[in-house]
């Protein structure tokens, strides 16, 4: 089938390189230029496992294309996604002016039947808003649905090729089976793929985030009363996982959630139900302990040097909002840093892909990159660990015992066991456990 995917983001570029991978044709469409160029070469401008060989592969058999002529994809395209930016405006709503801008332009090209799908996160209602920008340029044929995604980064083209579930919002039986068929080859093993009205389909994502987005500040806000009672926040986040009703996934505690989806969609769905008269007590407090929780460790940094860490060197190892990305968006290490910064410390900081994002988010100079862990482990007062790179689970501790001035780890994100830290003769600082 042909298909365009309308912005090379996060979003689109897994979504356009995954239909390629199941023969596909389809045309990527972004405006940025330099961008294209190197995408046309295979270089990605993010980091996710599987991405880079899948492009390549299909860019070389002739399925992939990358272009800035909207005009050109859309013509020659029965599917056009748009997969463009949706961020937070000042009071938390969705910003939704690059979709409907794109929708404007679809519908002055479009000559014939085409399905719009919004593959971007939006909420309630945006496929009528879409509808109507298409409507000012083109009275033929056509039909919007809503295809939310449901991507892990880190995992990202492993959930695409084979996803929990496809969610499909149509009002049309012919749209249907069109998007039918699209997906066909990646339900294959009996995974669903659920057809619902399209404002159904827009809430699913909201909802399926929020909740996933909850739980984890329900697991910070359990490992904060777990410390201060004298529990251990794991083995309790274990009693309760082994419960099949609850899970053990996204139930660990430590600095919050970041990434571009759960800060963004959780506050939307806050600014969505309150326009529509509804006090979401539930979803304002799992953003209030979400930012919270990354002041947490802050505030055990402080009390550990008298509220006095002005001329100290701080080693930070990891930078990304999560492991297996370079995506540093809402990252709690953003907070930490910047605020070790203001109040006079030093940084050397070590991610395995995230340095190139955190140079262009830190702009001072008191923050240095080492290109190993142990490099900016050198003459560093302590070492705080913010991102859980699996490189960082079983360290060389009597190597960073000898590089560090003082054996300590403030440990974000509870790597290890404290009685074995101890036991190396390590000063060890977590979250969930008494000090």
């Amino acid at each position: 089938m042909q298909l365009c995917i309308i912005g090379t983001g996060y979003v689109g570029l897994i979504t356009g390189a995954c239909l390629a991978e199941m023969g596909n044709n389809v045309i990527c469409v972004d405006n940025d230029e330099e961008k294209l160029k190197k995408l046309k070469n295979g270089i990605t401008p993010l980091y996710e496992p599987g991405v880079e060989e899948i492009i390549l592969s299909n860019v070389a058999e002739g399925r992939l294309e990358f272009t800035n002529d909207l005009e050109y994809a859309v013509n020659k395209s029965l599917v056009c996604f748009i997969a463009v930016g949706t961020p937070s405006s000042d009071d938390g709503a969705c910003d939704l002016s690059f979709v409907l801008s794109v929708a404007n332009d679809i519908g002055k090209y479009m000559k014939e039947y085409k399905v719009i799908v919004d593959k971007s996160t939006v909420p309630v209602g945006t496929h009528l808003l879409v509808e109507n920008e298409i409507r000012k340029n083109y009275s033929g044929e056509f039909d919007v649905v809503s295809n939310p995604e449901f991507l892990k980064q880190g995992a990202a083209v492993e959930d695409f090729l084979k996803p929990d579930r496809v969610v499909i919002g149509s009002n049309s039986e012919k749209a249907t089976d069109i998007m039918r068929d699209i997906y066909s080859p990646f339900t294959r093993t009996g995974n669903p793929i659920i057809i619902m009205d399209i404002k159904s389909a827009e809430m699913t994502k909201y909802a399926a985030n929020a909740f996933l987005a909850t739980k984890i500040s329900f697991a910070n806000e359990i490992a904060n009363i777990c410390e201060k009672v004298g529990a251990n926040a794991d083995l309790v986040r274990i009693g309760m996982a082994t419960d099949r009703r609850i899970g053990n996934q996204f139930l660990f505690h430590g600095l919050g959630y970041g990434g571009s989806c759960f800060p963004k969609d959780v506050q939307a769905l806050v600014k969505t139900a309150s326009d529509f008269g509804i006090d979401s007590d539930l979803l304002k407090a799992t953003h209030k302990v979400n930012i919270n929780q990354r002041k947490i460790l802050i505030n055990k940094i402080l009390k550990y040097y008298n509220n006095d860490i002005k001329g100290k060197t701080f080693s930070v190892w990891g930078l990304a909002f999560k492991p297996q990305t370079n995506d540093m968006r809402e990252a709690p290490a953003i907070t930490i840093i910047n605020s070790l910064l203001e109040l006079g410390a030093k940084i050397k900081a070590y991610d395995p892909k995230a340095i190139e994002s955190a140079k262009l988010i830190f702009k001072n100079d008191n923050i240095e990159y080492s290109t190993h862990s142990y490099d900016a482990l050198e003459n560093s007062d302590a070492l705080i660990i913010i991102t859980e790179w699996n490189e960082f689970r079983r360290p060389n501790f009597e190597k960073i015992k000898t590089l560090l001035k003082e054996p300590i780890i403030f440990d974000g994100r509870n790597q290890f066991e404290k009685n074995r830290m101890i036991e190396r003769g390590i000063k060890y600082i977590s979250i969930g456990v008494a000090d």
